[in-house]
């Protein structure tokens, strides 16, 4: 005998939902996913009418669900929302270009315009020589700063009010999982935020905050969404992909650990005499950073001279030079000059 949706009572049940368990067919479970999104905009306060909000476009399952969920529910309820797909070409051969080319298919789709921004136009490197110089192991840093930060400059241009991106819950645990092991109180303290932008920064929200992987995966997968799937060719070593493979195991034993792990987070205290940096800005380029560089600009600095190493770890002492564009001395370059492939 079929199972029925537990919502509807009525349909065959097409899916059992990873979150909670209940058993939905394809239209309940659509509606619910799509409540469940329009529930955390209304409770967070993300948006007002009029704005012009950014939609970070990769051409992911979670870009494209979100692009077409915000537009979904913009009509529904009447938002009033201006959306825009805004897509950061990174310059990786054979993985970003391939995906922008869905990005590009998802704008005639959603009917929205579209704008793309380079890693070459804005500093001068693309991935694929990035990687050349600094070999595997540390090129995600290098990839995640200078990511951000071309959103940030995309949005600029486009005068976006606000930019929303596709972070999951299980993006968020991950976070959560990874400022704990490294013991980063700073952005622990704010990763789990649903909405953030200090002064001067557009703000960011993150709609998908509370929707599981899965179910964005059984989303788009039954609404036939067009989306691309293959991972970054550079990303096996990161660090994250060793708090997913943690959490993944959690999640098997534990369906509800992802929503604990977040739930931990928004929770965590600091006590009152921790030091926390300072937000300020740039010398260089004027973004936001808690030193005197931010760390894009020490990462180009480094690059641009041929040392690599320059701007992996802490290197504080040395932003008066790099600022000056003062040489380094011998032993300095030496130590920044080695890779570990």
């Amino acid at each position: 005998m079929p199972v029925l949706c537990n919502r509807c009572e009525i349909k065959k049940a097409h899916l059992k939902r990873p979150k909670t368990g209940h058993s939905l067919c394809k239209e309940c479970f659509f509606w619910v996913f799509e409540e469940e999104v329009h529930h955390s905009i209304l409770s967070a306060k993300l948006f007002n009418r009029g704005e012009t909000v950014g939609i970070g476009a990769s051409g992911g399952k979670d870009s494209t669900v979100l692009a077409h969920v915000m537009k979904v529910l913009n009509e529904r309820y009447d938002y009033g929302l201006n959306l825009i797909l805004l897509s950061v070409d990174e310059g990786i051969t054979g993985y970003r270009d391939d995906s922008l080319e869905t990005v590009k298919r998802n704008q005639k789709q959603y009917e929205l315009p579209l704008k793309i921004v380079s890693y070459e136009e804005l500093y001068g490197w693309t991935m694929d020589t990035i990687v050349k110089q600094v070999g595997l192991k540390n090129n995600c840093t290098f990839c995640g700063v200078f990511r951000r930060q071309a959103l940030d400059r995309g949005a600029m241009m486009l005068e976006v009010d606000k930019i929303c991106t596709g972070h999951n819950a299980d993006d968020v645990a991950e976070t959560v999982l990874m400022n704990f092991l490294r013991g980063d109180i700073a952005r622990l303290r704010r990763c789990t935020a649903i909405s953030t932008g200090s002064e001067g920064a557009i703000p960011r929200c993150k709609p998908l905050k509370y929707a599981y992987e899965k179910e964005i995966v059984l989303y788009a997968y039954f609404k036939k969404l067009d989306y691309f799937s293959t991972e970054c060719i550079y990303s096996p070593n990161a660090y994250r992909g060793h708090a997913r493979s943690f959490l993944k195991d959690l999640e098997s034993i534990r369906p509800s650990s992802i929503i604990d792990v977040i739930h931990s987070g928004e929770n965590l205290s600091v006590k009152e005499e921790v030091r926390m940096p300072i937000q300020s800005n740039c010398a260089r380029c004027g973004y936001i950073s808690s030193q005197k560089l931010c760390k894009a600009c020490v990462l180009l600095e480094g690059l641009n001279r041929g040392l690599p190493k320059l701007g992996i770890g802490k290197h504080h002492k040395l932003q008066d030079k790099l600022l000056k564009s003062q040489p380094l001395t011998e032993e300095e370059e030496k130590k920044f000059k080695r890779i570990s492939f």
